[in-house]
């Protein structure tokens, strides 16, 4: 009997011309696998587009014959019209006022993942554990809150704008198993955001309560990762006093001049009554792929040491690592594939189910 997980295996080797797939880019619709008989929509992002994807097409179809077991396959190519456009969402904007924190529609539970300054690898590790939380079966969201600085879609290799089907309800993208949401699908990447603190927290708060976070689980999400702006500034006050958050995760790297500001970002989740998960040593050994000498670039063991004077969780220490830095940028995290990185963000991922957390 063929399945639909081998159907879109074999869409998933058709590369779109911005070294994407058809699944990837989220362009397969109206999939539908009855007995030996197999019928899809290739949609292209517009019209003039479409006029060039007819091989793409006859290769999906093509791909999809070869499928053990399919006899026969259907495949339309179609694009938006003008006339069909659904109406425009507006990002941004005066947050909606309501009476305490509230649950995120669709999501059992909220971790935030944060860090006091930039550059220690907290939006890696975000993309790295929703990856690996959904290869051990859970339900996974991903929302990039870094509204300035928006990474996630770059790391998670996606770029099609969201939809939203009349103008209030956004429909996430969706790779390697997570369900993603960023303002970085919304506006302009080559664009800076200017936004005053309004805007911020307007925008944070659609996000969180405008996206069908279910739309590609078919059910509500197990955990919904939020990977925050580095600091403690409007964005985290917002995500605390109007989101309930189940936990919070710290990210810092061993050395004096970040732990200072990890400190600061643990005083935060505590003013805001935030439980905290644990702490994270990140860039906390490398290791010389020429030598295989070990180095303390960053220092080593600051993390696990101020967890133990704090009496918080120590999740474990990652090591700087190039092949993470590179699967990062080229949109497919390591945690998708094998390896001693992979298995390192399996076992934080493990740690975390085993303990109630996602």
């Amino acid at each position: 009997m063929t399945t639909r997980d081998a159907v879109l295996a074999a869409l998933d080797t058709i590369r779109t011309p911005d070294d994407g797939t058809l699944v990837s880019r989220d362009m397969i619709r109206a999939l539908a696998v009855e007995g030996d008989v197999v019928r899809f929509v290739v949609e292209a992002p517009s019209a003039e587009i479409a006029k060039v994807m007819e091989p793409m097409r006859a290769a999906a179809e093509a791909a999809v014959a070869r499928v053990p077991g399919v006899a026969r396959v259907q495949a339309v190519l179609t694009a938006p019209t003008s006339e069909k456009a659904p109406p425009s969402l507006k990002i941004g904007g005066h947050p909606k006022p309501q009476e305490g924190p509230l649950r995120v529609p669709g999501v059992a539970r909220v971790i935030a993942v944060a860090s006091g300054k930039g550059g220690v690898g907290k939006s890696t590790l975000s993309a790295n554990l929703a990856v690996a939380l959904a290869r051990q079966g859970r339900a996974v969201g991903l929302l990039d809150a870094d509204i300035h600085g928006p990474s996630q879609p770059r790391m998670m290799g996606v770029s099609a704008r969201p939809a939203s089907p009349d103008g209030k309800r956004i429909i996430p993208l969706s790779a390697h198993g997570v369900t993603l949401m960023s303002i970085g699908l919304m506006v302009d990447p080559q664009k800076a955001v200017i936004w005053r603190g309004p805007m911020l927290m307007g925008a944070l708060q659609q996000m969180l309560g405008q996206t069908d976070w279910t739309h590609h689980a078919g059910r509500a999400l197990d955990v919904l990762i939020v990977d925050l702006p580095p600091g403690t500034g409007d964005v985290q006050l917002t995500l605390g006093t109007k989101t309930v958050v189940d936990g919070a995760i710290v990210v810092s790297t061993p050395q004096d001049v970040a732990l200072l500001d990890a400190r600061k970002a643990l005083d935060m989740f505590a003013t805001l009554k935030t439980p905290v998960i644990g702490l994270v040593e990140n860039m906390s050994t490398f290791h010389c792929p020429a030598c295989g000498h070990e180095a303390h670039v960053f220092g080593h063991g600051g993390v696990a040491a101020e967890a133990e004077r704090l009496s918080l969780p120590f999740l474990g220490a990652l090591p700087i690592d190039l092949e993470t830095r590179l699967s990062g940028d080229g949109g497919v995290p390591i945690a998708a594939g094998e390896g001693a990185m992979s298995e390192a963000f399996a076992d934080l991922a493990r740690r975390l189910v085993e303990n109630g957390h996602a």
